[in-house]
């Protein structure tokens, strides 16, 4: 049976910073960004608690497909994407453990 995965951005208070991931759990791998878990990794280093975009596929070899798109992309078609998914900008990590 195929497993689902997410793609992500995470990005810092000054949204100076944006790291694209995926995971098969985006509630516990936000949890870790969020909170430091995994020390000297790009997230910690660079404070990159905001959960600002994701999207759910139904595999994870989407979502990894996907992650490699954006990671190879333009930061504008990344921040794009953002203002078109949370124009805001909101950290979306409240929305995401209901």
């Amino acid at each position: 049976m195929q497993k689902g995965g997410y793609v992500y951005i995470m990005t810092n208070k000054s949204k100076s910073t944006l790291y694209v991931g995926v995971t098969s759990d985006l509630r516990r791998r936000v949890y870790e960004h969020k909170n430091h878990l995994i020390k000297g990794s790009f997230t910690d280093k660079y404070n990159l608690e905001y959960l600002v975009y994701y999207e759910y596929f139904c595999n994870i070899e989407d979502a990894i497909f996907m992650e490699k798109k954006l990671k190879s992309g333009s930061r504008q078609k990344k921040e794009e994407l953002i203002n078109n998914f949370n124009p805001e900008w909101r950290d979306l990590y409240e929305e995401i453990m209901m």
